[in-house]
């Protein structure tokens, strides 16, 4: 499976930026997920990727091959990039039944493929299938059923399904006369038949040794130890075996005959994904493909998606705007911001650890906390004053951090991408950028009015922002801090709570069947390590560490 690589990929159209620079590396057999709001420049970068979308400016490689430079002019059309696309509508062809919908695809390869020695190998498949006749007597006994007219059709697909051989195959069997037998003449029979395959495979591979050529197990043709190739289409066995292989896999067999709307929702997405997957791409694009199934179902089929990647060995890209999707399917999230990279990592690593506000605010539910604060620097850590100045806290972070050097660091940032900026408005292809880039609009919960932007936050001596997850606000009766519950939201298993201290809201979840009365007092305190503090006029993240209330100011 190929890797994914991205450099500099723009995309715009006129002034506004869909993509705007993206630099990205998808590793092979990863599951990743490009998450973000709507509009975000999401299933852009999938559709140039997959071809379907011509980059604007950049370069896009893909297993080492480049198959699009804006600088050479190379690109490589959609049909040879070898990638399955599932798209947000399923597109199955409702004239056609599951089966034919998902061999449509595989009629229509011609590419350069072994050549099969099909004789040869079905007498071999035979002979082994016939040399244990208490396993193919099973598979008879085990499709049994009352209703008759659904014996033929089980009997088939407990073949196909057991033995991992094509229908064709399996209706030969079926017509070999054994339904009529009981089991001591079906042993005899299958003694008889294996003894006829038996020779029938030692006379075609003399025939076909005396050519000069050889076979291996799997029926593969090679001369001289090298395997022959031919350009060709596939064969009715290897597009059935391919059909009933990916029906396997995704627990589609017993729906092969039926049509699309014959199918629920599930189903349907289920035929969709096993289309895509018949022809084996390389890799699997999948454009919020759970978008129009009701919330169960789509719990369920996450499972199967995870299930699927890890069988298949596939590359997955996956588009989102959920992030609980995100953070359950992927092992890689890439979000994006007004068609601008804001943060890969593996789900976890963004949750515990986001880059700036707009990522710490984007994922998670219920969402973060965020609380404005001064800083200044101290021997035991940075010393906070937060809620209107009335509260003073100690944070000490996970890993030593020099407010003045990290301010620093984030000017020099900030100077060198004007510099980079500057140069790029320079080259006589550059388009300004209509959709400009702004800082992140994060909200201060507040009491009263609406919650406050951070502009109208903005005080000269507030240069920090607090960023606390729900989970860190603890409910505590020895807590040094003092709020009422404004709103409490029981759901069985959790509990959000809203609790009001001072102006300001904070929320709060509480594990387990708990409840609470609104207008009660409550204590509180932040737990754990995992508390976050951001520069404000950078927005970017300054450390993870642990948050200590120390009082009221007088």
């Amino acid at each position: 499976m190929p890797k994914i690589v991205l450099n500099h990929v723009s995309k715009h159209y006129g002034n506004f930026y869909a993509v705007d620079d993206l630099n990205l590396e998808i590793e092979d057999k990863s599951f990743l997920t490009i998450l973000g709001p709507s509009g975000c420049g999401k299933t852009t970068t999938l559709r140039m990727i997959a071809g379907l979308e011509t980059p604007s400016s950049g370069k896009i490689a893909i297993g080492g091959e480049t198959v699009f430079n804006s600088e050479t002019g190379v690109n490589v059309s959609a049909s040879r990039r070898n990638i399955g696309f599932l798209f947000q509508n399923y597109a199955l062809w409702p004239h056609m039944s599951v089966y034919d919908n998902i061999a449509f695809g595989l009629q229509n390869l011609k590419e350069d493929f072994p050549q099969i020695a099909f004789d040869y190998r079905k007498y071999k498949r035979f002979a082994e299938i016939f040399g244990d006749a208490k396993a193919l007597w099973s598979c008879f006994e085990d499709a049994r059923c009352k209703d008759k007219r659904n014996l033929r059709k089980r009997s088939l697909l407990r073949l196909v399904n057991y033995y991992r051989i094509d229908s064709l195959l399996a209706q030969e069997i079926m017509d070999m006369g054994f339904g009529d037998k009981n089991e001591g003449e079906f042993v005899s029979f299958c003694l008889t038949k294996k003894r006829q395959y038996d020779e029938k495979a030692e006379r075609e591979l003399l025939r076909i040794e005396e050519s000069g050529q050889e076979v291996d197990e799997a029926g593969r043709l090679s001369k001289n130890g090298k395997t022959l190739m031919r350009r060709r289409t596939l064969s009715k066995e290897e597009i059935d075996n391919g059909v009933y292989d990916v029906a396997r896999t995704l627990r589609i067999s017993e729906f092969l005959d039926r049509y699309p709307n014959e199918l629920s929702g599930g189903q349907q997405q289920r035929v969709a994904i096993a289309r895509t997957l018949a022809p084996g791409p390389k890799i699997l694009f999948l454009d919020e493909p759970l978008s129009n199934l009701d919330a169960k179902l789509r719990l369920d089929m996450r499972s199967e998606l995870k299930r699927l990647h890890m069988e298949t060995g596939c590359t997955f890209v996956y588009v989102t705007h959920d992030q609980q999707e995100a953070m359950t399917l992927s092992n890689q999230i890439c979000l994006l911001n007004n068609g601008v990279l804001q943060q890969i990592n593996a789900p976890l690593d963004v949750y515990k650890r986001p880059a700036n506000l707009f990522v710490a605010d984007f994922v998670g539910s219920p969402a973060i906390n965020f609380v404005n604060a001064k800083a200044t620097q101290e021997r035991e850590g940075i010393r906070l004053s937060f809620f209107d100045d009335e509260i003073t806290g100690l944070f000490e972070p996970n890993i030593y951090v020099d407010l003045a050097s990290f301010n620093k660091k984030m000017e020099e940032r900030a100077r060198e991408e004007r510099e980079e900026k500057e140069k790029r408005s320079r080259d006589k292809n550059y388009v300004e950028k209509e959709n400009t880039d702004r800082p992140f609009e994060y909200n201060v919960n507040t009491i009263g009015t609406e919650d406050l932007p951070f502009e109208e936050e903005n005080e000269d001596d507030d240069n920090v922002v607090l960023g606390i997850r729900p989970e860190f606000v603890k409910i505590d009766e020895g807590g040094p801090l003092e709020g009422e519950v404004y709103a409490a939201l029981p759901s069985g298993s959790e509990t959000i709570v809203k609790l009001r201290v001072g102006r300001f809201l904070l929320t709060a979840i509480v594990y387990g069947g708990v409840d609470y009365k609104v207008g009660s007092k409550a204590r509180m305190s932040f737990s754990g390590r995992g508390i976050l503090l951001y520069e404000k006029k950078s927005q970017h993240l300054i450390s993870q560490g642990q948050l200590t209330v120390e009082g009221t100011k007088k």
